[in-house]
């Protein structure tokens, strides 16, 4: 993984004295909280219901044992013993007092991490796939990418302050595994007839209030243009964002408001004066110096170790079961992708204490090459395991309560703080996913139902995404009390789709039953256990399910 140069961490340094001085100011009373809150928000801190929160990046998903043994300290000595892994590849502590930040910010900067640009108007953390570099279907690795967009975006004197924040995903494989299409720019490596790198550009998608899927504004564009091409796209929205409206001022709108056609006549004419010779040759060498901190790492040959797992999978039908969810083929056949579930039943989805990080860093240093990586729906990856070492890895994930066989089930929920927490939220989502989870624990159950991705947010935001989730769940705030909205048929892997709304909302003592006769419609109207959640929705539409929950309305 990638690590600091000089540059990058006298930069860190100084923005954490900067910082240091600014919470001193506001701790002094000469800052007002208004007069702070730019400031606080570039530094990754906000002020939610019950305390100030730290948003924690982990770029492109990427995160070293130290580091998360580092998270662990913090999680410990500033927090409440736990953090928050989100939807952004990042982690929260939500309990830590502003005293006390700048201290976290230098313990986070001695393990090269850092919360610059996880909140703000600003390009933030950017995301990626958590396969990467080990995916068998991959072009090539994206995160030498990823660090050329994150050391470019950082401190951008341009796009510092631009009419809303801007996220970027990028994605390296024939599959998309990073959700480029709910964006504002979403990257798709290619190569052309010649096997050139470059990028499929996709712009204007984005959840929330408007929820937009983005759409190619640029089929192919050199890697060494990339950087170039971006600062056109930026341009354009900097300059005919709207600032007047934050409901409006996301780059979707403007994407929407003026058509892809408009919008890329628009770039062009800004790339003809923005493309620049000087900064695709450094892109070029700056590639080139990064992607040895990505080279793989040295693998043993374990091909004759494979028939442990082989063996176990044959008698212990619990370790069968964790291989079959969990794991994911490897690029390399005697190695295995470890997936690491953060929704053991009844539990809040993302969260993670702090033994569990250490026990967890431990084990990747044992048996993944000492590597991490945050995947965007709040699990966790090891992505360098041998298959002989599997049956040892999952003794001891089980050990830590970290073996959850769920992944892509019902359980596996994706869920936002909510009102726990959220200043925004206009509803719980913590205690509904909590219920959800409790209702469907058994995992014959689950197993029989197939892969179903259920998510959801506790207000219009959608921090819980969703509305790309097969079942996805809003609560609202509806004359005084919680109600929960459900949408349908979302998706945002490769067939990206927005959910349709499926009729009125829920009480918070309704939702879960809801939930349970859209499972109830699904199984008795599939015509197999081969025809999935999204095949049957598609094949019959919302029609059977609003029979379902509105017949006696």
């Amino acid at each position: 993984m990638y690590r600091y140069d000089g540059w990058d961490a006298a930069f860190v340094r100084e923005r954490i004295a900067r910082f240091r001085d600014q919470v001193a100011r506001r701790l002094r009373g000469e800052l007002s909280e208004e007069e702070f809150r730019p400031w606080r928000l570039m530094n990754g801190v906000y002020l939610q219901l019950h305390a100030y929160m730290l948003r924690v990046a982990i770029p492109y998903g990427t995160l070293s044992a130290p580091q998360l043994r580092r998270l662990a300290d913090i999680a410990e000595r500033y927090d409440r013993g736990y953090g928050h892994f989100t939807t952004r590849q990042n982690i929260q502590f939500n309990w830590p007092r502003l005293v006390d930040i700048p201290d976290i910010l230098e313990a986070l900067a001695e393990v090269e991490m850092h919360a610059i640009q996880t909140s703000g108007n600003c390009i933030r953390n950017i995301t990626s796939d958590p396969w990467a570099g080990v995916a068998a279907d991959e072009i090539e690795d994206p995160r030498p990418w990823c660090e050329l967009l994150r050391q470019w975006s950082s401190d951008h004197q341009e796009f510092t302050f631009l009419p809303r924040k801007f996220k970027v995903a990028v994605s390296g494989g024939l599959r998309d595994r990073a959700a480029v299409r709910i964006h504002d720019i979403g990257l798709r490596l290619r190569r052309d007839r010649q096997g050139r790198i470059g990028f499929e550009v996709l712009l204007g998608g984005g959840l929330g209030r408007t929820p937009l899927l983005a759409q190619t504004v640029r089929d192919w564009i050199p890697g060494e243009e990339l950087l170039s091409y971006l600062t056109a796209i930026l341009r354009v929205y900097n300059r005919f964002g709207r600032r007047d409206n934050k409901y409006k001022a996301r780059i979707k709108i403007l994407v929407h408001d003026l058509g892809i056609e408009r919008f890329r006549q628009l770039v062009d004419e800004e790339y003809a004066v923005a493309r620049d010779p000087d900064l695709a040759r450094f892109a070029a060498a700056e590639i080139a110096r990064i992607r040895p901190f990505f080279a793989p790492p040295p693998y043993a040959d374990r091909a004759a170790d494979a028939a442990a797992s082989r063996h176990l999978a044959a008698i212990d039908g619990t370790f069968a079961r964790w291989l079959r969810t969990n794991t994911a083929p490897h690029r390399r056949r005697d190695y295995a992708i470890v997936q690491i579930s953060l929704k053991p039943p009844g539990g809040v989805p993302g969260n993670m204490t702090a033994a569990q990080m250490r026990a967890l860093a431990d084990l990747a240093e044992r048996y993944s090459c000492g590597e991490i990586r945050v995947t965007a729906e709040q699990n966790l990856v090891l992505p360098h395991v041998a298959r002989g070492d599997l049956p040892a890895l999952w003794e001891a994930l089980e050990t830590g309560g970290l073996a959850t066989p769920n992944l892509g089930h019902l359980s596996d929920i994706v869920a936002c703080p909510g009102l726990d927490f959220c200043a925004l939220a206009t509803a719980r989502s913590i205690p509904v996913a909590q219920a959800i989870g409790r209702r469907f624990a058994d995992l014959d159950r689950q197993y029989e139902i197939g892969p179903l991705k259920l998510k959801m947010s506790g207000c219009i935001n959608a921090c819980g995404h969703h509305h790309v989730a097969h079942i996805g769940i809003l609560g609202l705030e509806k004359r005084g009390r919680e109600s929960y909205q459900i949408t349908l048929g979302g998706s945002g892997g490769e067939e990206a789709a927005i959910g349709r709304v499926l009729g009125p909302g829920f009480g918070a003592e309704e939702i879960v039953d809801a939930v349970e006769r859209v499972i109830t419609t699904y199984l008795a109207g599939r015509r197999n256990r081969e025809e999935t959640f999204l095949d049957y929705l598609r094949r019959v539409g919302l029609q059977p399910f609003k029979d379902a929950l509105y017949a006696s309305v």
